[in-house]
């Protein structure tokens, strides 16, 4: 376990690097609440091990990126996708290809890239990006924004979702403001209320100031922010994390209630030419209905279990190297060291005879002699194979075989 540079086992690694406060105490004050500025000096590090300038030029020209995991935009407007596209030549000739050329000339012309989806693209962040879900227990992504000297690429807005903002290269003028909506969701854009977002972004601001590099700005959702460029260019990560809601569970709780066969049943013909009284006691047989759904011994078990599967279904998984594992599997031996796979958070049970594994819809079930061995390795450290308990050299090397193919393990 790694040490906190605030003192003590670090228990939410990623989290720690990205505010200048304990994370409970982020958690309590701040998360979902008001934005945090952590400065470089606090922080204590950089994060150049994440991305750099180097990073993006060799995405833009080495990569073959697509739309739409790159974008330009200028003055608050999204070019077209053909200004910085193009087909790859021979054996690559699918149009939408991020082409070197035109970003140069777009970008020297004043417009911002983005890069979108680093999680998925550059192994570094997709790695810190998976340690940051485990963190917050919320789902995570991220982009880059590669500012050209003295520019805006976004007129003033709010996202819907919460943001980690980290300054990688040059520097940037933050303007924030409160919100004019609070805690918006994911259809509830800024566009909705342009115009007051207009006029709360003339108004004096909440925070304004310059980022360099290794600063860190956390953001809820629904503060408006805007950025300009100083000097040379800059570049920026933006890290969404898609905050589930209690709004969430109640689609859930909607969900099962409209499966009620009496809350489905229809009203009677001409039911716009009811009494008022029949109206009423209508309304009083389905709020009796409603009432008896909600009572019921399995409805908050069962609301919770479909939650908790829509949770697990946001987050991604620790990639697994198929053609890597399989050339492993042959030459497995108990000195090969195995982990749980990142992100995988299975229901393990035992029977008198056996332990089985649940994934979604899936069944991993192996001898009872494997279940000391499966609840350590669902511990989630590193364990040599021969030190798998209950298990003799063969066994284990046997039930190491099977989670693996199973994509349960990966090998370290």
């Amino acid at each position: 376990m790694t040490q906190s540079a605030k003192g003590g086992p670090d228990l939410r690694p990623a989290l720690s690097r990205l505010v200048a406060v304990f994370p409970a105490v982020f958690g309590a004050e701040y998360w979902g609440q008001k934005p945090l500025l952590s400065r470089a000096a606090e922080l204590g590090q950089d994060f150049s091990d994440l991305f750099s300038a180097d990073a993006v030029d060799e995405l833009v020209a080495d990569r073959g990126l697509r739309t739409p995991f790159v974008r330009m935009a200028k003055e608050g407007s999204v070019l077209a996708a053909g200004r910085f596209t193009a087909p790859g030549g021979f054996g690559a000739e699918i149009a939408d290809q991020v082409d070197a050329d035109k970003v140069l000339r777009e970008f020297s012309d004043g417009s911002t890239l983005v890069l979108q989806g680093l999680h998925r693209t550059w192994e570094p962040l997709a790695d810190f990006t998976r340690q940051l879900i485990t963190d917050v227990g919320h789902p995570s992504q991220v982009n880059a924004y590669i500012t050209p000297a003295s520019s805006r690429g976004f007129d003033p807005h709010y996202d819907v979702h919460d943001v980690f903002v980290i300054q990688i290269a040059g520097e940037k003028r933050w303007t924030i403001h409160e919100p004019v909506y609070r805690d918006p969701l994911s259809n509830e854009p800024w566009t909705d209320h342009r115009d007051a977002v207009s006029e709360r972004a003339k108004q004096a601001p909440y925070l304004e100031a310059t980022f360099a590099p290794g600063d860190v700005l956390y953001l809820p959702r629904g503060w408006i922010h805007s950025a300009t460029a100083l000097g040379d260019f800059t570049i920026h990560l933006t890290i969404g994390v898609s905050a589930h809601t209690r709004s969430s569970l109640a689609e859930r709780m909607i969900a099962r209630l409209t499966a009620s066969p009496s809350l489905r049943a229809a009203l009677p013909m001409s039911v716009d030419r009811l009494s008022p009284e029949r109206l009423q006691a209508l309304v009083r047989e389905a709020t009796a209905d409603l009432i008896e759904l909600l009572e019921g011994d399995d409805f908050t078990d069962d609301v919770a279990a479909e939650a908790t599967a829509d949770f697990r279904r946001a987050i991604r998984l620790e990639p697994v190297h198929p053609l890597a594992t399989v050339s492993a599997l042959g030459a497995l031996t108990g000195d090969a060291v195995v982990a749980w796979r990142s992100g995988l958070q299975p229901n393990i049970s035992r029977t008198a005879t056996h332990v089985a594994i649940a994934i979604g819809q899936r069944y991993v079930s192996l001898p009872i002699e494997a279940a000391p061995a499966v609840e350590l390795l669902a511990q989630g450290e590193p364990v040599r194979v021969a030190g798998l308990p209950g298990l003799d050299a063969d066994s284990a090397v046997v039930v190491t075989r099977r989670l693996l193919r199973e994509a349960i393990l990966t090998l370290r």
